[in-house]
C-alpha cells in the first residue's frame, strides 16, 4: 500500500476532474493495499474517445495540503521516511509519538500510496477492490474507527452458480441464514462445518502464532483440511482469490489464517469517505510541515568515511538531505530495491487487477443488500462486485448507484473498450440484460502493483534493519494486509530506537 514515486497513465473523456476537498476526508481481507505508477486508469464516452490527461489529484491532506519543496530549511532532520503508503505513515506516528525529528517525503500528491481514493461526478472511486477488516489488530491501536464512519458489509457473500445466485453466511454472525443455505450447492454439509471448525482453529492461535506457524500453499491448506472441490471452486477461489488477487490460491496458509481469524472477529467495511480516509487520518495527526509532496529520492548514498553515520539522500529536483537519526524506506519493494541498489535473485511476481466502476439509477439496482457478489462459476472474467453505494450510500450522489466489478490479472491483450463490453455481457447473465444494460462505464483501472506476492516461502517477521542507519517497511515484509503495513511501520521505527539506544550506550 505504498507509493512508489512514478506517475499513473490517465485516459479520461472529461476535460478536468476536480480532487475531493471536504473535512475531515474528502478512501484492507486486504484489500490491498494501490500504486499511482501502476496504475492506469481509464474512461469512456458514449463515442468511445479519450482524451489522455495528467493523472488527477486525489485527496490533499487538509492540515498538511501540497506545498513547493523546501528542503533547503530541511536539509538535515532526526529521521527521513521516505514514501507516505500505509507503512510510512505508521512509521511516522510512531517518530512523532516519541518526539523523535522526522520529515516524511511523499513522491506524489498526497498520502496514501496504493490506498487512494478519486472523485467523479460525485462518485468516489477507491483505487482498485479495497476493503477494510475492522479486527486488524494494529489498526484498532491507530485509527480511530469512530471518525471513519465505517459502514460494513454482510458477513459472508453471495455466490453466482448455475444460473443461480446462492448465499454463503458466517455462522457466527448469521445463523439462521447459514441454517437456511446448508443445502445450496456452494459445498456439502461437511464443507459447511469444516468451516465453523476452522474458525474455531484459527481463534485459538494468537498472531504471532499464525504468522511464524509452518507454511503451505493456501490451497493445499484447504485440501488437507478436507474442504471438497466445489466448495474450493465455488466460494474459496472467488473470494480469498480476490483478496489475495491470486486466482490459484497459491498464497502463504500463514496470511490466509490470519484474514481467515480477523474476518470471525469483525467486519467488512469502507469507511463513508472512501478508503483513502484511511491514510488520510493517520496524515492529518502529524505535524504540519512534516510532510513533503512531489519530492521524489532517486538515490540514497552512504559517506564512505562514516560508515556508522546515516546516508544522505538526494531528490529528484536535485536537493540533498541528510539525515542524523536514520531513513526508513517505505516503498514498494522494487522501487526500495532499486534505491538500495539490491536485486532479488528469482523474484516472484507480483499480484495484478483490473477494477472496473459503473453507474446506475440507484431505483433501478437488482438488490438493496451490502453484499459481495462472487462468481463460483468457474467461467468468465469476473471475479467479484458489489454495489458500493449498496454499503456506502456516499459513495455516489442520492440517486445513483455505484458498481464495482473486479478481475484478478492485467488483461493486457483487451482493450478497455472490449474489457468493458465483456463485463457487461457476463453481469448480464447475473442480473439480466435489461438491468444491465443501462449501466454507464465510469472508470477502469488497470494495477499492475496490487500487492507483493506471498507464495511460500515467506519470512513475515524479517529484520526491518538492512544497513547502517537504514530500515524498510511495507506490506511485503509482513502480511500484504493494510495491518501488515501498519505493523511495518511500527516495527522500523522499534529497531531503529534499538539500534539508537546501543549507538549512544556505547559511544
Amino acid at each position: 500500500m505504498h507509493n512508489s514515486g512514478h506517475q499513473a497513465i490517465t485516459k479520461a473523456s472529461q476535460t478536468s476532474s476536480n480532487p475531493i476537498q471536504s473535512n475531515p476526508m474528502t478512501l484492507f481481507l486486504s484489500l490491498p493495499q494501490l500504486s499511482p505508477q501502476n496504475i492506469h486508469i481509464h474512461t469512456h464516452t458514449h463515442h468511445h474517445r479519450s482524451l489522455r490527461l495528467k493523472p488527477q489529484a486525489s485527496l490533499p491532506l487538509s492540515s498538511n495540503p501540497p506545498q513547493s519543496n523546501q528542503s533547503s530549511s530541511h536539509s538535515k532532520t532526526g529521521v527521513i521516511v521516505i514514501g507516505a503508503g500505509l507503512a510510512g505513515l505508521a512509521a511516522a506516528t510512531h517518530l512523532n509519538s516519541q518526539n523523535i525529528p522526522f520529515l516524511l517525503l511523499e513522491a506524489s500528491d498526497a498520502v496514501g500510496g496504493r490506498v487512494r481514493t478519486d472523485f467523479l461526478d460525485g462518485f468516489l472511486l477507491d483505487r482498485g477492490f479495497q476493503i477494510f477488516i475492522t479486527a486488524y489488530p494494529e489498526a484498532q491501536k491507530l485509527l480511530n474507527y469512530q471518525a471513519l464512519n465505517l459502514q460494513k458489509f454482510y458477513s459472508g457473500a453471495q455466490v453466482y452458480y448455475d444460473g443461480k445466485l446462492h448465499t454463503v453466511a458466517n455462522p457466527l454472525r448469521h445463523i439462521w441464514d447459514s441454517l437456511n443455505s446448508l443445502q445450496n450447492p456452494i459445498g456439502s454439509l461437511l464443507d459447511k462445518l469444516l468451516i465453523a471448525s476452522n474458525i474455531i482453529r484459527v481463534l485459538t492461535k494468537s498472531d504471532e502464532e499464525i504468522i511464524t506457524s509452518n507454511e503451505i500453499p493456501t490451497i493445499d491448506l484447504l485440501r488437507k483440511t478436507g474442504f471438497s472441490d466445489s466448495i474450493v471452486g465455488r466460494f474459496f477461489r472467488p473470494f480469498f482469490g480476490g483478496i489475495f488477487f491470486d486466482k490459484e490460491l497459491e498464497t502463504s496458509s500463514r496470511l490466509f489464517d490470519f484474514i481467515f481469524k480477523c474476518l470471525a472477529l469483525g467486519d467488512n467495511a469502507l469507511p463513508a469517505n472512501g478508503i483513502a480516509a484511511i491514510p488520510q487520518q493517520l496524515g492529518d495527526k502529524l505535524p504540519p510541515g512534516s510532510i513533503l509532496f512531489n519530492s521524489k529520492v532517486v538515490s540514497i548514498d552512504f559517506d564512505g568515511s562514516e560508515s556508522e553515520s546515516p546516508p544522505s539522500l538526494r531528490l529528484e529536483n536535485g536537493d540533498v538531505l541528510r539525515s542524523e537519526l536514520g531513513v526508513i524506506v517505505a516503498v514498494e519493494e522494487p522501487e526500495a530495491l532499486m534505491l538500495l541498489r539490491e536485486t532479488k535473485p528469482n523474484p516472484k511476481p507480483v499480484r495484478t487487477t483490473v477494477c472496473l466502476y459503473f453507474s446506475a439509477d440507484r431505483t433501478q439496482v437488482p438488490v438493496r443488500e451490502p453484499v459481495l457478489f462472487l462468481n463460483g462459476s468457474g467461467k468468465g472474467i469476473v471475479n467479484n462486485m458489489f454495489f458500493a453505494t449498496n454499503v456506502a450510500p456516499s459513495y455516489g450522489p442520492p440517486d445513483k448507484a455505484l458498481i464495482s466489478v473486479s478481475l484478478i490479472g492485467m488483461f493486457e491483450d483487451m482493450s478497455d473498450y472490449d474489457l468493458t463490453a465483456e463485463v457487461v455481457q457476463e453481469l448480464s447473465g447475473w442480473f439480466g440484460e435489461p438491468i444491465v444494460r443501462l449501466w454507464r462505464h465510469l472508470r477502469t483501472y488497470r494495477i499492475g502493483y496490487a500487492q507483493p506476492n506471498q507464495c511460500p516461502p515467506t519470512d513475515l517477521m524479517k529484520n526491518p534493519r538492512v544497513g547502517s542507519g537504514v530500515y524498510v517497511c511495507g506490506d511485503y515484509l509482513t502480511s500484504a494486509t493494510f495491518d501488515g503495513a501498519l505493523v511495518s511501520g511500527r516495527r522500523a521505527v522499534e529497531a531503529l530506537l534499538r539500534d539508537r539506544v546501543w549507538v549512544s550506550t556505547s559511544a
